[in-house]
């Protein structure tokens, strides 16, 4: 065993210096995160939590992004059932270099379409469509959802891969629904301010 230079590591006797395989499924997976910040409004991509399964991921998603955010709903997607397109510059449409020919094995099933309109932003729900496949989904949303806007990206997922909201789920946002606590400016420091030099004064 090789000799720490802190004692404190020393008194616990591990073990160093050998290699061991890694012990499998020691890792949470990756998942995608949605939010709805108003009813009726389309979810946008917020950003990843890492869980064991979709239940748990949809739990950490709230906790993190709802917490401090207005919040109508939430959903949940593991990374790897993401479909992704390349990513284009310019006023270049990726929807320009997606082929009409696609393979038409698989049962058909409804799929969800992401797109990314601006480079350094969130990918925005856009619709579903239904298909037998991620790449027929794709050809099928390039006459759907062009709007004349460049598309740079597109995601595309399965909607049963998808944990939603669920509607007894809507009630965990009902306590504070708008949070301007949580907002710096609902505290109106500066009219604080101006109060304490005046009594200052």
């Amino acid at each position: 065993m090789n000799k720490s230079l802190d004692p404190r590591v020393n008194r616990l006797n591990i073990p160093t210096g050998e290699l061991t395989p890694k012990v499998p499924l020691d890792q949470f997976g990756t998942f995608e995160v949605f939010v709805q910040i108003k009813e009726g409004k389309g979810y946008r991509h917020e950003g990843i939590v890492h869980a064991p399964n979709r239940d748990m991921a949809f739990l950490f998603a709230k906790e993190q992004f709802s917490r401090r955010l207005m919040c109508a709903g939430i959903f949940v997607v593991e990374t790897r059932n993401v479909f992704v397109t390349a990513f284009t510059e310019d006023k270049d449409n990726i929807y320009n270099h997606i082929s009409d020919t696609y393979p038409e094995d698989g049962e058909e099933e409804q799929y969800e379409i992401f797109h990314l309109e601006k480079r350094g932003k969130q990918h925005d729900h856009i619709g579903s469509v239904p298909a037998k496949n991620h790449q027929q989904a794709l050809a099928l949303a390039k006459p759907n959802f062009i709007d004349g806007d460049p598309i740079f990206n597109v995601w595309v997922v399965k909607t049963s891969d998808i944990l939603f909201t669920e509607e007894e789920d809507m009630i965990m946002w009902n306590t504070l629904p708008e949070k301007k606590f949580r907002d710096a400016s609902d505290y109106r420091a500066a009219d604080k301010i101006k109060e304490f030099k005046e009594r200052q004064a």
